[in-house]
């Protein structure tokens, strides 16, 4: 064990992969768990969709993806909570609109422009590869700037999570941190999007929340043990892309699942020795 990650952080590359994906990962996580209960979990998904459609248009512009991507999904999170609030039109279906329509204008972009190739197979999928050092800074300053936020807007963000009727009675601007949930999402999604592949990013918001609440029951301890999960199901992810050559994005959501399976079958033995 000594040996391989002695091997590991011999490689740049993958110092690169975990100093960045740790960090999106614990951000995804602490996102999560709000976005879980607030039965708004997929606005990941269609967030990264919108984000792949967006890396398409940098590639055939040949633009920075990050520069062009970034503003472009926190605009489709600001819409997303926009169509959410019409009553024709509920948050799950306002996601598929979106995401579907994203997807498919990415897909003829790339495919009458630049074609398919293996930058556009990575954002599908996620590579190891693609973290460069420039994406490690936005990453750690993005990162830095989602802690701060959650960290500041605790209470309103818990308070908006749990009960938001209630919330909006007592005087707190639901709106304004409903947009902030969405916003902090998009950019950690866009950002996350090098590692996990558009296809995945979304399990790194959904799986740790639903992990820890197998066991865990208040906000603040799932929300704790989200992060654990997060992160190391991270770390054991990239090593086995890293030593089985698989997708990153493949191998952290299938160190998710099995995490998932174990804090399940835990909780299952749990509650019934207590009966």
């Amino acid at each position: 064990m000594t040996a391989l990650f002695g091997e590991l952080f011999s490689y740049t590359f993958i110092v690169r992969a975990l100093a960045a994906g740790t960090l999106i990962a614990f951000c995804s996580a602490l996102l999560g768990v709000s976005l879980v209960l607030k039965r708004y979990s997929m606005i990941g998904d269609g967030l990264s969709h919108v984000g792949f459609g967006a890396f398409a248009v940098a590639l055939a512009l040949n633009a920075s993806p990050l520069a062009v991507a970034i503003p472009i999904v926190v605009a489709a999170a600001f819409l997303l909570l926009r169509i959410s609030s019409n009553a024709k039109i509920k948050g799950d279906a306002a996601v598929a609109l979106i995401s579907s329509s994203a997807l498919a204008i990415g897909v003829i972009i790339v495919s009458s422009s630049v074609g398919i190739n293996t930058d556009i197979y990575n954002y599908m999928f996620g590579s190891i590869l693609a973290v460069s050092g420039n994406d490690v800074i936005i990453s750690v300053i993005c990162s830095v700037a989602v802690i701060i936020l959650y960290i500041l807007f605790y209470n309103r963000i818990f308070a908006v999570t749990f009960d938001e009727d209630f919330a909006k009675a007592t005087g707190v601007r639901t709106g304004v941190y409903n947009s902030l949930i969405a916003v902090l999402t998009a950019v950690i999604v866009v950002v996350g999007m090098r590692l996990m592949g558009a296809l995945l990013i979304s399990s790194l918001i959904v799986f740790p929340a639903l992990t820890s609440m197998r066991l865990c029951k208040s906000f603040k301890s799932v929300t704790i043990c989200g992060v654990i999960v997060s992160i190391v199901c991270f770390i054991i992810g990239i090593v086995i892309s890293f030593t089985k050559g698989v997708p990153a994005g493949a191998g952290v959501v299938v160190v998710n699942l099995a995490a998932f399976v174990i804090f399940t079958l835990i909780g299952i033995i749990k509650n019934s020795t207590a009966k």
